[in-house]
């Protein structure tokens, strides 16, 4: 059965709200309701009505009723809501505080055309971190060695940089560059050429090297890192000795030496 299109005023509306009020994407909002990504999408952009099995899903989801979805804009009537229709946003809304979209390397490559479409970002996984305060973050995996001691594999999280003044020498950044994509360096701004950045990898084996920064289309400043605990080197009987007589005999030899 449908909605029939007076009902359905704020549905759309609300259906995007309250998705990412909870951090869904598309795909995953959809699992959910057992339907199809591209029905999520004509539902919020309003090129389709919502069944009405779906929108008492979507309800029974988020605690509300079929009056309150279909003819309250959510997102602007809580001077209207009751004691524990308020309470229930201040929740959904404290939930998506710090709200961090990931990055993986297999999404490396979209990123590029990506970043600044905000579809392309709504279908990134999301996840939070209780010690961050509110503000606009992003997490990128970064593959290689050139950060070392960071390991490849890690999980940078970064918060934006709206422009150059904000950067500080020295410290870690995530760059999206017209050339190289996804980097994750340290950044020197060169004093006399303000259109120049100075890279720098924390492993010694890479060389600096220059970008302009009319190459850079966003940053991120680094503020956490996460990564996998590092297993323990496991050193049997064997080799433990055939080090003790290694160093053994290093001494021997030095010793010869000096007399």
């Amino acid at each position: 059965m449908q909605l029939n299109a007076l009902a359905m005023s704020f549905a759309g509306k609300n259906l995007r709200y309250l998705r990412k009020q909870k951090g869904y994407t598309q795909e995953a909002f959809a699992q959910r309701l057992g339907i199809k990504r591209s029905l999520v999408g004509a539902y919020e952009e309003e090129r389709a009505e919502p069944r009405l099995e779906v929108a008492e899903a979507i309800c029974e989801l988020f605690g509300l009723s079929l009056d309150e979805f279909l003819l309250n804009d959510l997102s602007e009537s809580i001077q209207e809501q009751s004691y524990l229709q308020k309470r229930r946003r201040l929740k959904m809304e404290s939930e998506s505080t710090g709200l961090i979209h990931f990055v993986p390397l297999k999404a490396a490559a979209g990123y590029m055309n990506g970043y600044a479409d905000p579809d392309f970002i709504d279908e990134l996984n999301t996840f939070t971190l209780p010690m961050l305060a509110p503000g606009d973050y992003r997490a990128f995996e970064i593959i290689g060695d050139s950060m070392l001691p960071t390991p490849s594999g890690s999980v940078i999280v970064g918060e934006k940089v709206q422009g150059l003044d904000e950067v500080k020498n020295s410290n870690a950044y995530i760059l999206l560059s017209k050339s190289d994509g996804i980097v994750y360096k340290r950044i020197i701004k060169n004093e006399h050429q303000r259109n120049k950045l100075t890279l720098v990898s924390d492993n010694p084996q890479y060389e600096p090297y220059t970008v302009s920064a009319e190459d850079v289309l966003e940053m991120w400043k680094a503020v956490y890192v996460l990564q996998k605990t590092q297993p323990v080197p496991h050193w049997d009987v064997q080799q433990l000795a055939g080090l003790v007589s290694d160093l053994q005999q290093q001494v021997s030899h030095l010793q010869q030496k000096i007399h």
